[in-house]
């Protein structure tokens, strides 16, 4: 091997040089972060789908080249960062896609750098210690018994399903509004259940006397499904009483507040959410109205024994003189196997500002909502769908086509001014400002609807 150079090994980010090896690096990825932002110049980059693949091209070049490059973090993070739609800017309105807390985040950078995997004790020690404790908590909040940690509402409300199906012995039909996420149907097909029952949703929430029609002429196990917090309006579905409905009909209750599922935490707003704890499963979703990096989702059980069907045996992780022995066994905690402990930085945010301080977010993003929706009341040019239930509006120019409100949207995505996201309600296309930054201050919310004004076709 003489003449030859040596080798030179990329440092770590874990171990005992981990941390001298990353803070050079974060300084690194902040600084493009900065510079990123500043390039962009607004809530999302200009010009369109072809303009920001062309920049993004220019910066990667060769995406597996021969010789590395040094420059290569600096470079990337930049460009991620200019042609980012930036869910920290009050103009970037359109999706449940929150700005994530600088604690979460940090704490998110944790779990990178130490990389443990909940798939076996031996991997995640103290990761799968803080789970244990963390969902349980999760779970009481909403008058439940334990829960999982998944990748977010479409996990969530897959494994409600999954759980309803064993449940039962094998089968199980779902009844659910014709508001519901898309997932729940989508699970019920990834699933080979029979073809769901969509019931029609009155003024955007589900419509009891048809649910109570449908229930009384099916037959079956079945599965009905509430929504908590509709993607399209915010809307919440009359939970006490589809509890009741289940309850005489003898239905399995699963309720999605993937979005609403936050008003737990506020004082003001957790009576919306009252007959959540009749449900048998709830999915929650933090990076919503939690202000978590993604991923931070539940499904929340009520009874905990059901978990079991997800147990599997495989002897390099859970081998049964182990078990025996009293080390955890973690594969009953969820369908995936390697999985990173999204629940760090859950836990770091509850801990750091207790249900107060997230109420009071979820207070604060509730009442912006609010003042939106009475400076689009009193515009002459734009008519309010409704009051918003959680931190949604719905509005649209006045008198415009459903072309012309898709048209608004388009121009002001194309020029990068501001991020409006489209709901189809009542036979008319809306623009959706979905408010989820408690940073935003009344004169940015007037200047999302000043945006809008401007951007409607004359």
């Amino acid at each position: 091997m003489s003449g030859e150079e040596p080798l030179c090994t990329p440092p770590l980010a874990s171990g005992p040089n981990g941390p001298a090896a990353l803070r050079p690096l974060l300084g690194t990825v902040l600084d493009a972060l900065a510079a990123g932002a500043w390039a962009r110049g607004g809530p999302l980059p200009g010009g369109g789908p072809e303009a920001v693949a062309a920049r993004v091209a220019d910066v990667l070049g060769d995406a597996l080249p021969d010789q590395g490059d040094p420059d290569a973090l600096r470079a990337l993070v930049h460009a991620l960062a200019e042609g980012a739609a930036d869910p920290a800017d009050p103009l970037c309105a359109a999706h449940l896609h929150c700005p994530p807390l600088a604690v979460a985040t940090a704490a998110d950078l944790a779990v990178s750098v130490l990389n443990p995997s909940l798939d076996s004790w031996d991997q995640a020690p103290a990761a799968s210690a803080l789970e244990a404790a963390v969902t349980r908590a999760l779970a009481r909040a909403a008058g439940l018994a334990d829960a999982l940690v998944t990748t977010g509402g479409t996990e969530s409300n897959q494994l409600a399903l999954l759980l309803a199906r064993e449940a039962y012995g094998g089968s199980v039909r779902l009844v659910c509004g014709a508001n519901a996420h898309h997932s729940l149907p989508r699970a019920a097909w990834l699933l080979g259940l029979p073809d769901p029952v969509v019931v029609p949703a009155a003024g955007g929430t589900l419509d009891l006397a048809a649910l109570d029609e449908a229930l009384t002429t099916l037959s079956g196990p079945l599965l009905v499904a509430a929504t908590a917090g509709t993607t399209d309006a915010g809307l919440i579905d009359p939970l006490p009483e589809i509890a009741g409905l289940c309850a005489a009909y003898g239905a399995r209750l699963h309720i999605d507040a993937a979005y609403g599922g936050g008003l737990l935490f506020s004082d003001r707003h957790r009576d919306r959410l009252a007959g959540i704890q009749a449900a048998h499963t709830v999915t929650l979703d933090l990076h919503k109205l939690g202000w978590q990096p993604v991923a931070a989702g539940l499904l929340a059980v009520a009874r905990p024994g059901e978990l079991a069907v997800l147990h599997q045996r495989a002897d390099y992780l859970n081998a049964g003189d182990d078990t025996e022995a009293g080390i955890p066994d973690l594969l009953d905690r969820s369908l995936r196997t390697t999985r990173r402990p999204d629940v760090l930085k859950i836990a770091v945010t509850l801990k750091t500002l207790g249900r107060t301080g997230l109420g009071a977010l979820v207070d604060q993003v509730c009442a912006r909502a609010a003042e939106f929706a009475a400076l689009v009341r009193d515009h002459p040019g734009f008519e309010l769908y409704d009051q918003p239930a959680i931190s949604t509006v719905l509005f649209r120019p006045t008198d415009a086509t459903d072309d012309a409100v898709a048209a608004v949207r388009r121009r002001l995505l194309h020029e990068g001014r501001a991020v409006l996201g489209r709901a189809r309600l009542d036979g008319s296309l809306w623009l959706k400002a979905t408010l989820l930054n408690p940073h935003t201050r009344p004169d940015q919310l007037a200047q999302l609807l000043k945006l809008a004004e401007e951007g409607t076709p004359a």
